[in-house]
């Protein structure tokens, strides 16, 4: 759907354009990469070797190789952002456990209960769609959580609202385009495909800026991101996406979020 939605709108521009998939896409041959001919390729996908050798190719990439691996990986994002004056929930990375039998150490576990509070969100660092996020109540919930993931790369977070619900803006170009409220009431992931729905948000001058400066830093031309508000109003990068959908943005917000995303390859292909 998404790729069908841009590639509609670059025909209608007059721009030629494929949907192809990364098999064969690019190779290693003879010491060399090898690959498509094409200028400009907008990577709807996670697959960090295959961004990495389109580039080598010399295909300008929509988003960047490194701004997708920095998306991909939450608490790679959330590093980048830190010292950049970014509002970010407060986090507490896990270390490695690199054995099954490695013992989860305890006073580990007593101080991300102390920084963050219960309850408290686990996150894995890979994982798309509400996967891997996880709510924590308890400290037994914690250790049980630390014990099945102890080999997995994971991190913990404070808590921040009521659940269920935050705000998805989209960025384009480095401009702020559209941004919508979603809300799900069965579950403290507000996800549209966990069963979330989106409403449009007349974001604020605050808002834009905050969005803005976010996509800046991590050098993406297009993302959606998610903000959190506290009780007092104040606002939270949680998460951002290299590759977010934006069917239900284009629905609720009434803006042709393909069309802009279309002008962008566009303006990249004549650069």
């Amino acid at each position: 759907m998404q790729a069908k939605r841009i590639a509609e709108e670059l025909e209608r521009a007059g721009a030629h354009c494929e949907i192809v998939k990364n098999i064969d896409l690019a190779y290693i041959e003879n010491g060399r990469a090898v690959g498509s001919d094409f200028g400009v390729c907008v990577f709807l996908d996670k697959d960090r070797a295959a961004a990495r050798l389109l580039e080598k190719c010399g295909v300008r990439l929509i988003n960047s190789a490194q701004a997708i691996e920095v998306c991909d990986d939450k608490l790679l994002t959330h590093i980048s952002l830190s010292d950049m004056g970014i509002p970010m929930p407060d986090s507490v990375y896990a270390p490695l456990c690199y054995y099954p039998d490695a013992k989860v150490n305890r006073e580990f576990l007593e101080t991300v209960a102390k920084r963050l509070k219960f309850p408290l969100v686990a996150k894995k660092c890979y994982g798309s769609l509400g996967a891997g996020v996880y709510l924590i109540r308890n400290s037994l919930e914690l250790a049980e959580f630390e014990e099945r993931n102890k080999l997995c790369a994971h991190f913990y977070q404070k808590f921040i609202g009521r659940g269920g619900e935050d705000i998805r803006a989209i960025v384009i170009g480095g401009k702020f385009v559209c941004a919508m409220k979603r809300i799900n009431k069965n579950d403290f992931r507000s996800n549209i495909e966990l069963g979330g729905s989106g409403e449009r948000l007349d974001a604020d001058e605050n808002l834009k800026k905050l969005c803005e400066r976010t996509a800046a830093i991590l050098n993406l031309d297009y993302c959606g991101i998610d903000v959190l508000t506290d009780e007092n109003g104040n606002r939270y990068i949680c998460e951002v996406n290299s590759n977010a959908f934006f069917a239900e943005a284009e629905r609720v917000c009434g803006v042709n979020i393909a069309k802009k995303f279309a002008e962008l390859i566009i303006a990249n292909k004549n650069a």
